[in-house]
């Protein structure tokens, strides 16, 4: 069996965690990825502190291991938020959009493992100096909000530039993209679009289908303009921004443009003009399986590989 020192961080039995999407990741599909072995995650969102404690108390209902909840710092709601998870006992607290360094004092006080996530070895730097236990380096290969920089570059970048373990994400949807992680360097792999194509997610079904539909080209990303990509499968909606932005909208024009798009899409089922967000790994999704079945068919083929790798090694490949 595939175990890495960050199973020992985040008490796993595997070295996979679930991506905290916004919408998406709700405390069904958390605990479904805690029970099948990983680290399931509870995407908070902008979502106000009793959404987060309610969902917080679902998962906990819904399985005895360990999960997280992801917290966007651009969020209104971040020092309420905190304080609920520190109140419910979350034992890990992932961020993204922003610099978690003024909270990671008062949550390490806690006992909660802080893991960022960063598309810059610059960021990864930084990070570190403020005590953050892991870090997750994410690949422009991702689905929604993207950097600029391919996971296969970046991760070894981070794990030469940083001490405490890092999570490689991006692109990664099966065990070979597990085993290409830890060849990199990491000692785990984040994994969002997977994830969404499982029967415990509570993503609308349309979103689902149009994720196992996609191929190698499906996705787009738009908003560089602006400074602020984003990666979703590519629809009416995603054309129409970027026609917007080739128009030079401002970016008043374009956050209004793009508000509530993702739910339109997640929730209600709208893959026409909601934004389904996606990552490239699209192209190697081709069911809707349990998050069980996912776990186990991802640690298979990293085996299957490894097991290969060492054929070529000793000569005796076929």
């Amino acid at each position: 069996m595939i175990t890495t020192p960050l199973c020992d961080l985040l008490d796993i039995k595997y070295p996979i965690v679930q991506g905290g999407m916004a919408w998406i990741a709700t405390a069904e599909l958390a605990a479904a990825v805690s029970n099948a072995g990983g680290l399931g995650v509870i995407g908070g969102g902008d979502c106000p502190p009793d959404y987060v404690r309610s969902q917080v108390r679902l998962a906990k209902q819904l399985t005895d291991k360990r999960f997280g909840v992801n917290i966007p710092l651009f969020s209104p709601h971040v020092p309420a938020v905190l304080d609920v998870c520190i109140e419910e006992g979350v034992k890990v607290i992932m961020t993204g959009a922003g610099n978690p360094g003024p909270y990671v004092s008062r949550l390490k006080s806690e006992g909660i493992v802080v893991i960022p996530v960063i598309a810059s070895v610059a960021l990864a730097k930084r990070l570190e100096r403020s005590g953050v236990d892991a870090l997750v380096a994410e690949g422009t290969e991702s689905g929604g909000h993207v950097g600029d920089v391919g996971t296969m570059p970046l991760v070894p970048q981070v794990v030469d530039a940083v001490k405490v373990p890092v999570i490689a994400a991006g692109g990664i949807a099966d065990g070979r993209g597990l085993v290409a992680s830890l060849a990199l360097g990491a000692q785990g792999i984040q994994m969002g679009t997977r994830f969404v194509c499982t029967t415990e997610c509570t993503a609308h079904d349309n979103y689902k289908q149009r994720i196992v539909r996609a191929g190698d080209r499906s996705t787009m990303t738009t908003g560089h303009s602006l400074g602020h990509p984003v990666r979703a499968i590519k629809n009416q909606m995603t054309h129409e921004f970027a026609e917007l932005e080739r128009s030079g909208c401002t970016e008043e024009e374009a956050i209004s443009f793009g508000t509530g798009r993702l739910r339109r899409a997640a929730i209600d089922g709208d893959i026409d003009t909601g934004s389904v967000m996606s990552g490239q790994s699209c192209g190697l999704i081709g069911d809707v399986v349990s998050c069980s079945e996912a776990v186990q068919r991802i640690m298979a083929e990293a085996e299957e590989c490894l097991g290969g790798l060492c054929r070529l090694l000793s000569g005796r490949a076929e």
